[in-house]
């Protein structure tokens, strides 16, 4: 009986690894190629500020859910969550989750993400434009959460994407599973894998792509002394080497000779290993205010321009409480031209009833 126990206990990590093995090889894509990246940005501010990845926090705050639905509790009843992004150019991103509770059922969450990338021209060869067209994505998610005990949990998230560009569209279906542990010294360790699935209808008649298939692992710490709490998380499970060639962000080059320098085989791994890692936390002031951070070295290597190093691959954000709504604000460096604005509003709807 208490083998019994155990292995349901370690249900959530086996699912995970499993699912992963058996999709990874058949559908996974990653950098930049497949269909569906879009999937991968985040819209909540909260995530944005903490590096755009499955963040392991178990305060039970409704927008995580998006990226991590093992977070999915039964304090997120009611829960209302809205979010805008201010992207680049008139490229805007909204979202909308609403979370339910069932008795021996579990916790679930609705949510749609659309993405939006403004209007565009029609031009024959000469350049008369010709009237305008649209183009947009969208993810309707539903997601499921239960507690096992007072250290595992488990979620899953089931995606129907779509994308209409022009004439042209797509859609395709993915779920993501996860499995969270809080250990009796207040580390919580998740493990996601996302965007297992794969292309229904392809944009040209041709066989269905890869989906934009990731597995993150991460660990956080509420420190005992100091109102902070810390987070690192190592993306990309499924894939070690993570770097590309371009000579248009080629650091490497000798300023004398103008012949390419070589890494060694030492700082080749650091490179690669460090590509993995996104470190962030949160600053608490008081029971209403928070500071938080993070550092993605993957984005800033990819992202960079040689001469303009600026702040990219670094984010920042705030939350702050004012009455019955949770408010936050981030920004993200992901080029030297301009950081995207991120708004997310919180609060649950049942407060409102209350006297």
């Amino acid at each position: 009986m208490k083998h019994i126990q155990q292995l349901r206990l370690y249900t959530p990590l086996i699912l995970v690894f499993v699912a992963s093995l058996l999709i990874n090889n058949v559908w996974s894509q990653t950098g930049g190629r497949g269909v569906y990246g879009f999937a991968d940005a985040p819209v909540s501010a909260r995530i944005a500020a903490l590096g755009g990845v499955a963040v392991p926090f178990d305060d039970d705050d409704i927008s995580l859910a998006l990226f991590n639905p093992a977070l999915i509790t039964a304090q997120m009843h009611n829960q209302l969550s809205l979010s805008y992004v201010d992207y680049f150019a008139d490229i805007n991103f909204g979202s909308v989750q609403y979370g339910r509770s069932f008795n021996n059922i579990g916790n679930f969450v609705a949510g749609l993400q659309y993405y939006n990338y403004g209007d565009f021209d029609y031009a024959d060869e000469g350049g008369v434009r010709q009237g305008q067209f649209s183009a947009a994505d969208y993810v309707f998610v539903l997601g499921w959460g239960r507690q096992l005990d007072s250290n595992f949990s488990i979620g899953a998230n089931a995606k129907f994407i779509g994308s209409d560009y022009e004439s042209y569209s797509s859609y395709g279906i993915a779920v993501d599973v996860a499995g969270t542990y809080l250990s009796k010294t207040g580390w919580l360790l998740s493990l996601t894998a996302r965007n297992i699935g794969r292309e229904l209808k392809s944009y040209l008649p041709s066989d269905p792509s890869g989906m934009p298939f990731s597995m993150q692992f991460g660990i956080s710490k509420r420190l005992e002394h100091v109102p902070f709490r810390l987070m690192l998380v190592y993306d990309h499970i499924e894939r070690w080497d993570l770097t590309y060639d371009s000579q248009l962000n080629d650091t490497g080059i000798d300023p004398i000779t103008g012949e390419k320098k070589e890494d060694s085989g030492f700082e080749q791994f650091g490179d690669q290993l460090m590509r993995h890692f996104i470190v962030g936390g949160e600053f608490y002031i008081g029971k209403n205010l928070s500071l938080r951070g993070s550092y993605n070295y993957g984005r800033r290597k990819e992202m960079i321009i040689p001469d303009k190093l600026g702040t990219v691959g670094f984010s920042w954000g705030l939350g702050i409480r004012i009455s019955k709504f949770n408010i936050n604000y981030s920004r993200s460096a992901y080029h030297v031209i301009g950081s995207p604005n991120y708004l997310t509003i919180t609060t649950n709807l049942g407060s409102f009833g209350k006297n």
